[in-house]
């Protein structure tokens, strides 16, 4: 029979763990399993109470003893994050974003190819979410207008009375 024997330290940080608020519900389950463990209850009988196939019961129960209440937290698949990289794309967008001109995110993306960084438009843009000073330009030909141009116009809608017909 399969089952953990937990210290009174162990035991007090369980009862912890169960009453954690960050915990997601698959690590409440695991939590569950091993309280069920330690309370006598059988691998087969945990695993029907909780919904899950037995074998991830004894495959929790196996890697308690040598990795702890760390069994608990899911662990994403996967390398973890490179933060020396994001740290280095980081830097050299906050370069790229303190010169005066308007970016688009393609041509941020070009402009780190220059500096040896390889990303897609969409791939600068998450990144740019994380520099603070970038924020998306607005969506309008204000800056492609003629001054002169936009003064005739408003002088001619204000002769016509707006622009806006009146009904009789």
């Amino acid at each position: 029979m399969l089952h953990i024997t937990l210290t009174p330290d162990q035991h007090t940080e369980l009862q912890a763990l169960r009453r954690d608020a960050r915990l997601s519900p698959a690590d409440r389950d695991r939590v569950e399993m091993l309280a069920l463990s330690a309370a006598g209850w059988r691998v087969p009988i945990i695993a029907e109470h909780l919904g899950y196939h037995p074998e991830t019961v004894r495959r929790l129960l196996h890697r308690f003893p040598e990795t702890g209440f760390a069994v608990v937290r899911h662990r994403p698949p996967g390398p973890g994050p490179d933060r020396a990289r994001r740290a280095r794309i980081e830097a050299a967008l906050t370069r790229l974003l303190e010169q005066q001109r308007t970016w688009t995110a393609a041509q941020l993306a070009a402009a780190l190819r220059e500096h040896g960084i390889h990303l897609s438009a969409r791939q600068t843009r998450r990144y740019l979410r994380h520099v603070a000073a970038w924020r998306r330009s607005q969506r309008t030909l204000a800056h492609k207008q003629d001054p002169e141009r936009v003064a005739h116009a408003k002088e001619e809608l204000a002769f016509f009375g707006g622009g806006r017909r009146r009904a009789s």
